[in-house]
């Protein structure tokens, strides 16, 4: 999910039909849909002289340093004793059993995945929020409303869909409302499905850890916190009947030998990760005094990004575009724009000029 796109709000009903992608600020929508495409920024704006900043994506500019791989994890079949490395690992870091845990190449595939193994129903997703979720329900056959607080949810559908903290704005549910909500849609036959995938920087929402109880999913994402989102490698945690079913879903061989090393290596690195953790939260704090001291609101975010909202947002956009610096725009939300970390002092030099050369138009 290293690319996002977003969806509508306010009880939007979206029925059985697929959802659109959102695109950008005005003619931002032309530039990318998603986060990370430099492809369609440099088709818009040119090659930037000293290149692009790509702020676009809420990926960690430090990633995990990757470890020497064995040969066999290049020229053989993914190894079973390497994939239960894997989730032996992953369970140490999520707190869960490890019988609740399948692997998969990346949360998107999950995303696609757990809505074609249940049955049709109606489908409630607290927005607004990663558009993908909406679209691979519908796609599969279920009626999806998007709802704006988590008891008009519960009250609109037999499966809610919660991505905590959300992106792009960070809105938190705690933990003890999601395990009462998916208790209650237990009690009925449905389900809660709660998208963790910037819950690396804010442990203390995740729910991974109370895994297998009824009624309740959780998807993780391993790129985004470990900046490697190239990797493709994510995590379902659930009941052990679904889970065994979507393992048979994705297949044999379904994370690559590579992924597999690499992800044990990096969930078991505890030093790692706490240091990550205090090096990411510094990096915020720092980005919201940049975007402060130039007038721009912060609104919400995460650890990994940050969230503004502005009238000039579609100008700042292109002034932005303009200097060689990429930030997330939303076209169903014109005044808001999404800041990435700045990767180093060359980049965050580059945002302070850009951002002080830039004049809000009448």
């Amino acid at each position: 999910m290293g690319q996002q796109s977003y969806g509508p709000t306010a009880s939007a009903s979206i029925g059985n039909a697929p959802l659109p992608g959102s695109g950008g600020v005005s003619g931002a929508a032309r530039v990318t849909d998603h986060g990370g495409g430099l492809s369609g920024a440099e088709a818009r704006f040119g090659r930037p002289r000293d290149g692009w900043i790509d702020l676009s994506t809420g990926i960690n500019p430090w990633p995990y340093p990757v470890p020497p791989l064995t040969a066999e994890a290049w020229n053989r079949l993914p190894d079973r004793a390497a994939h239960d490395k894997l989730i032996a690992a992953a369970a140490g870091y999520f707190g869960a059993d490890p019988t609740t845990l399948v692997a998969a190449p990346g949360s998107q595939a999950l995303i696609q995945a757990v809505p074609r193994l249940v049955p049709p129903g109606r489908v409630a997703i607290l927005g607004f929020t990663y558009a993908e979720h909406a679209r691979c329900w519908s796609l599969a056959g279920h009626h999806v409303t998007i709802a704006d607080t988590l008891a008009d949810a519960a009250a609109a559908a037999d499966c809610v869909i919660v991505t905590n903290p959300n992106n792009p704005d960070g809105r938190r549910s705690t933990p003890a409302d999601l395990l009462e909500l998916a208790g209650v849609l237990a009690g009925r036959g449905g389900s809660l499905v709660v998208d963790e995938a910037f819950a690396d920087v804010a442990p203390e929402l995740s729910v991974a850890g109370t895994a297998g109880r009824p009624g309740l999913r959780v998807l993780r994402s391993f790129g985004k916190f470990f900046g490697l989102a190239g990797l493709r490698l994510g995590f379902a945690l659930g009941d052990r009947d679904l889970m065994a079913r979507l393992e048979d879903h994705l297949g044999p061989w379904a994370v690559a030998g590579p992924a597999l090393e690499i992800g044990a290596a990096a969930m078991a690195d505890r030093a790692w990760i706490a240091t990550t953790r205090d090096r990411l939260a510094a990096a915020a704090t720092s980005l919201d005094d940049i975007l402060s001291a130039h007038g721009l609101g912060v609104v919400g975010g995460t650890d990994l990004y940050r969230l503004i909202e502005t009238p000039g947002a579609a100008a700042l956009f292109e002034h932005l575009g303009r200097h060689g610096i990429l930030v997330r725009p939303f076209q169903s939300k014109p005044g808001w724009l999404r800041f990435g970390l700045p990767p180093d002092a060359v980049a965050v030099e580059r945002l302070r000029e850009a951002l002080a050369s830039f004049i809000l138009p009448p």
